[in-house]
């Protein structure tokens, strides 16, 4: 068996590489600076068969990215998605192709069930990025449409776990706030957290993730789906979590209402595939939370 992987330098692609060999894949995963998918002769080279597509390349960062870049995020991911797409149409149409959505498609005060992925407005800050993975499951549709081509799609809630980026990125309000709090235990600094600490999340332990978007790859439908946890806490409880279990004081932390925090909430509704999937795999966060602390301090990465 054979899989290509766009994005698999990642930390999804990292961890669905590591589970696809375990589970016999050969994998093809090559970075940006072995194939840069704005070029489609670059994807072209690879012309042999796969059993299976995963898309997870897509050009945006975390925290305040998205609103000082939109044209050239819009250029860039259109750029990805269209190719990727030619490419599957031109070289590989007996291929299923497993594509990323984002939670941020949904429009705000929308109940974030599958229906309603493409109704309404996006969130202002992040509307050019929700557009582009709209426009990625048009083309997934209408290529499914006229020449049958199979196809998943599957909208995640923030991913977390061990081994997340540390090349200087922005990084998602979970390890941010693992990082910080570990570096105001061990090194004394102020603990600051963007925004009232009222905004609510929801994080999918990205092991998880990958377990449930490979179970439905068994049901042999064409389709969007949400994998999340099904569970939100607000900035104020996740923080209080961290500290108990890092052993630092949460009445330290101070917030800064003047900083960007996009949504107000965005628990996505994981009904649908609960209700399909035999074993839907949720882990207790706790339990995941103290698995990215451990790595962070094993790795000394919050330093």
């Amino acid at each position: 068996m054979k899989a290509f992987v766009t994005g698999g330098n990642g930390f999804l692609g990292q961890h669905l590489v590591q589970t696809l060999r375990a589970t016999g894949y050969e994998v093809i995963a090559p970075s940006s600076k072995e194939c840069d998918l704005r070029q489609l002769s670059n994807l072209n080279r690879f012309d042999e068969s796969f059993d299976l597509i995963y898309h997870l390349a897509a050009y945006t960062q975390a925290g305040d990215w998205c609103l000082k870049h939109p044209g050239e995020q819009w250029v860039v991911n259109q750029q990805i998605n269209t190719n990727v797409l030619a490419w599957w149409f031109n070289h590989h149409q007996g291929t299923k192709l497993i594509a990323m959505g984002t939670s941020c498609s949904y429009a705000p005060g929308s109940n974030l069930v599958e229906t309603a992925y493409m109704d309404g407005e996006p969130i202002e800050s992040l509307y050019t990025y929700a557009m582009t993975k709209r426009m990625l499951l048009q083309g997934l549709r209408a290529l499914n449409k006229q020449y049958g081509m199979e196809y998943l799609y599957v909208v995640p809630s923030t991913l977390y776990g061990a081994g997340y980026h540390t090349d200087g990125r922005q990084m998602h309000f979970i390890f941010d706030l693992i990082r910080k709090i570990l570096r105001g235990r061990d090194l004394g600094e102020t603990v600051t957290l963007w925004g009232t600490g009222y905004q609510s999340r929801e994080i999918v332990h990205v092991d998880d993730f990958i377990t449930n978007m490979q179970s439905l790859l068994t049901l042999k439908k064409h389709d969007i789906y949400n994998l999340g946890a099904g569970q939100e806490f607000t900035i104020r409880e996740f923080a209080a979590m961290i500290c108990e279990l890092t052993h630092y004081d949460a009445n330290l932390i101070q917030y800064d209402e003047s900083k960007y925090v996009g949504a107000k909430n965005k628990m996505l509704n994981v009904d649908k595939a609960k209700s399909e999937l035999f074993n839907f795999a949720n882990r207790e966060l706790q339990s995941g939370l103290q698995d990215v602390i451990h790595w962070f301090e094993d790795t000394k990465s919050y330093l």
